[in-house]
């Protein structure tokens, strides 16, 4: 028998729980009634009833009244959260740009900040220095009052230290590591900087592959109207990125981001930009595509950023025929195939693949030796080919990502 502490404490535990419910189903599905949310929840309306009442008393969701258009009685009650009730910065690193946003805590871009990436001589010291200043600037401007901003969410191509909030290595910095924790010491301290971090806020490192899936997952789920076993996203660009997501049988949903682009690919003598020869990256990255299509020997240090247009100078080379450009952009899509059909063969599964990024733009490029690569996997001649998806909002799933996982850790704080 359990006895009073063990009770309480597994009282407050189902509690706490059946609140992140239903910030939740508020978080994805905007204003709710009281009956939709029990149905959203599963929860019983009086435990619906309790819910409500204690997050309001918190100040995390708020109440108002709609009438009922053409029908007779008391208006409807819609809940939703409140706007004001916390703060999220997200930020993605890419190989153009830094773009800090502002989110509430509904979800909603409230600001935003871009500046151009300075692929110069620009230190890591010298670009985190600035990195602070832009935090600093945002939330300045923003008025936010003190303790608002919970969450300082980062993302980046490269390889993210789990533990921290330290990039290892990343693709214009190489392996001078970037520690966003401790550019970022004071902000949250009265008398430094800004006041506007709260003393409870944290900040997150991701790759940013593992962002687009996290939201590409949600989306799909709620447009098929049913759970997916598992997703993979794909980008393409400067950088090669996977994301996968799985789901194991107690429905719980784990997703990861492995190095993918430096994986070894073929002993080809190509040269990739973390310094290792043969990498996925090194065949169809931008400056991969790049090196084939002028026919630069394979070992040539690679370009640390290729401007789009350049790309799209190849690629309409290759549409009119010209076959070394063709090649280049068919060996890209090799590669890609032949590596994604390993990953397939690993998983056990076969899962739709998200293609996103500036590279889908050239898919129709790609696709030639994509297909071929994957048809080469036993695991796909008998299973079948995987569904391709084409997802040109790479930058859009990026923020959802942030903000969704930034907001779920947020829910179970301040609903705690």
């Amino acid at each position: 028998m359990l006895n009073k502490s063990s009770q309480k404490t597994s009282n407050e535990n189902v509690r706490q729980q059946n609140s992140g419910l239903v910030l939740e189903a508020l978080r994805r599905d905007g204003a709710l009634a009281h009956t939709d949310l029990s149905a959203s929840t599963g929860l019983s309306s009086a435990t619906v009833s309790a819910i409500t009442a204690e997050l309001e008393k918190l100040g995390l969701i708020e109440r108002r009244e709609v009438a009922n258009v053409g029908h007779r009685g008391r208006p409807r009650v819609l809940f939703n959260r409140r706007r004001d009730a916390a703060h999220v910065i997200a930020v993605r690193i890419s190989s153009h740009a830094v773009q800090y946003s502002l989110a509430d805590y509904r979800g909603t871009l409230i600001d935003r900040i871009e500046e151009p990436r300075d692929h110069g001589a620009t230190t890591a010291s010298a670009f985190l220095a600035g990195f602070r200043d832009a935090i600093d600037r945002l939330i300045r401007r923003s008025r936010l009052p003190d303790d608002a901003v919970m969450t300082i969410s980062i993302s980046s191509k490269g390889i993210a230290d789990r533990d921290g909030a330290k990039l290892l290595w990343s693709p214009i910095f190489g392996y001078e590591s970037l520690d966003f924790e401790s550019a970022l010491s004071g902000l949250s301290q009265p008398g430094l900087s800004h006041p506007g971090v709260s003393d409870k806020g944290r900040i997150r490192l991701f790759n940013e592959s593992l962002l687009v899936t996290h939201a590409l997952l949600l989306r799909l789920e709620k447009s098929r109207q049913t759970p997916l076993p598992a997703l993979a996203t794909l980008s393409l660009g400067h950088s090669i990125g996977l994301g996968v997501a799985l789901r194991d049988r107690s429905g719980l949903v784990r997703v990861v981001a492995p190095n993918f682009g430096h994986m070894l690919h073929a002993a080809d003598g190509k040269l990739c930009r973390c310094g290792a020869y043969g990498c996925v990256e090194a065949s169809a990255g931008f400056y991969g595509i790049l090196r084939a299509a002028f026919e630069v020997p394979p070992d040539t240090i690679p370009a640390k950023f290729v401007p789009l247009g350049e790309m799209e100078k190849i690629a309409s080379r290759a549409r009119q025929g010209h076959r070394v450009s063709e090649y280049a952009f068919r060996q890209a899509g090799l590669a890609l195939g032949q590596s994604l059909s390993r990953m397939l063969s690993l998983a056990e599964e076969t899962m739709p693949i998200a293609i996103t990024g500036p590279g889908t733009r050239f898919m129709d490029l790609l696709m030639r030796g994509l297909t071929e690569g994957l048809g080469q996997s036993q695991h796909v001649r008998v299973h079948g080919a995987p569904e391709i998806l084409i997802i040109t909002e790479e930058e859009t799933l990026v923020f959802e990502g942030h903000v969704d996982r930034a907001l779920t850790e947020i829910d179970q704080d301040l609903g705690g």
